[in-house]
């Protein structure tokens, strides 16, 4: 019996590979491999994908962090409220621009932002809040954007793992001030290379990504500001715009994939199930439940032990984070801000397999694998 893998990039080119060839052999042909055609046509479609007026292909999503938050002027004694329960980069690029980032907790239901302790945690020096749309499920919008305009905050939305998803029928991304996104290989919408993008509906605000993208340059050899060089190459462009026509598709077989994995899995003891909240269209980039049982041996958790027991077999179940940002030696002077749900989150998520191929016999096997672990514990 085959090993069931957390992901499966493989598939998907065996069905769209002879167009991504085929996109990358006219890149090459043309010779254009920096801020060739392909990228401002990605630009474009993105931009109208998302539901915004501009758009800024760049190297990465942390560089699209940096980039919205630099553009922002945010930096040296500000505060930006973030969540402890995801990937550093989110953390990290409010560091890099000098500022702050401030630990608030998170909800156990959606595993995003608490946002009655967001309102809590604003102070005079708060200049902004960048929520995470985490696992693909969207951070209740309509909510944070009202404290935020209450408080006068910008609002960068980390749309990294959230690619397609909405709230209350607009796309993140097209909410905040700006959207946030990573083409990591192994995102909904990945490159075959690193690649990232910004989103804003506020021109100037892109204006000013766009000079800081390209050495903070408005001309040739005319340097207006102190910038970096991010940059999304001609081939990864090529690549994201044939994926691009087929990201609803592949939306859709994940949401069937995550309808079954709830159906089997909701009534299993021991264990939660992720539940989208009303309002929101998760995209699913992780189904990621909560493993709640008690541990036989207190050195080791019970999802760490159900974990092992899918690895024997040949079941992979990835963990998504096992030590919150506030914990982390780099950010150990927040130690003492008190994130009791992500903490506990940190001991208990285990995502599944999921891809938009994942058949149901494969999601029974997977199910079929969590019963038996979790008797075995």
């Amino acid at each position: 019996m085959s090993p069931i893998p957390p992901l499966d990039l493989t598939q998907q080119y065996q069905a769209i590979g002879s167009d991504i060839n085929q996109a990358v052999l006219d890149v090459l042909a043309s010779g254009q491999y920096i801020k060739g055609p392909p990228v401002g046509q990605f630009e474009t479609r993105f931009a109208h994908y998302i539901g915004t007026s501009d758009c800024l292909a760049c190297n990465s999503g942390t560089d699209a962090l940096f980039l919205a938050l630099r553009a922002l002027e945010i930096g040296p004694g500000d505060e930006v409220i973030t969540s402890p329960f995801t990937f550093i980069a989110t953390a990290e690029t409010i560091s890099a621009v000098g500022a702050t980032p401030v630990f608030v907790d998170v909800e156990a239901e959606t595993f995003n932002l608490d946002l009655e302790q967001v309102a809590s945690a604003i102070t005079p020096r708060t200049k902004a809040i960048v929520p995470v749309h985490l696992f693909g499920q969207p951070v209740n919008m309509t909510r944070l954007m009202a404290i935020a305009k209450a408080h006068d905050l910008f609002v960068v939305e980390d749309c990294a793992q959230a690619v397609g998803a909405q709230w209350n029928g607009q796309t993140v991304g097209s909410i905040g001030d700006a959207g946030c996104f990573s083409f990591y290989p192994t995102k909904n919408l990945g490159a075959y290379g690193d690649g990232g993008a910004v989103t804003t509906n506020r021109p100037d605000l892109a204006a000013k990504m766009r000079i800081l993208s390209d050495h903070g340059r408005t001309d040739t050899y005319y340097h207006e500001t102190i910038g970096i060089n991010s940059r999304l190459d001609s081939i990864q462009a090529a690549i994201l715009l044939v994926k691009l026509q087929r990201l609803n598709q592949w939306t859709v077989q994940r949401r069937q994939v995550a309808e079954r994995y709830s159906d089997w899995l909701s009534k299993v003891p021991g264990i939660a199930v992720p539940k989208p909240i009303a309002g929101g269209y998760s995209v699913w980039h992780q189904y990621t439940i909560r493993v709640l049982a008690a541990s036989p041996d207190p050195a080791t958790s019970a999802r760490d032990r159900l974990r092992q027991a899918l690895r024997e077999q040949d079941i992979i179940a990835m963990v998504y984070y096992p030590i919150p940002l506030n914990q982390q030696p780099a950010y150990q002077e927040h130690a003492d801000r008190p994130t009791p749900v992500a903490q506990d989150l940190a001991s208990q998520v285990l995502s599944l397999p999921m891809f938009p191929e994942l058949t149901a016999e494969q999601q029974m096997r997977v199910v079929r694998g969590i019963k038996n672990g979790l008797q075995a514990l």
